[in-house]
């Protein structure tokens, strides 16, 4: 697909600059760039390992043990007053 963009006369000399250095064209920089970018923003995904992560059947989960958990204590109890 082609469209068409417009770039400041600045970005389009670092443009050139980096394919003139890089012995890429300016299509292939621009797709990468956008390419990159795009990746950057996907929200970010657990591996599947984790997302379909069912326990270990031999050991207790957490919860199950939750009860026995005492209270956290509150950090200034350790500055006596």
């Amino acid at each position: 697909m082609n469209f068409s963009v417009h770039l400041s006369d600045d970005l389009v000399e670092r443009l050139n600059q980096t394919a003139r250095e890089s012995g890429k064209t300016r299509n292939a920089l621009i797709r990468e760039a956008v390419g990159e970018w795009l990746g950057r923003r996907r929200a970010a995904k657990w591996p599947e390992e984790v997302t379909n992560f069912r326990g270990i059947r031999r050991i207790k989960r957490f919860e199950e043990n939750r009860k026995n958990l005492t209270p956290p204590r509150s950090p200034f109890d350790a500055f006596p007053a």
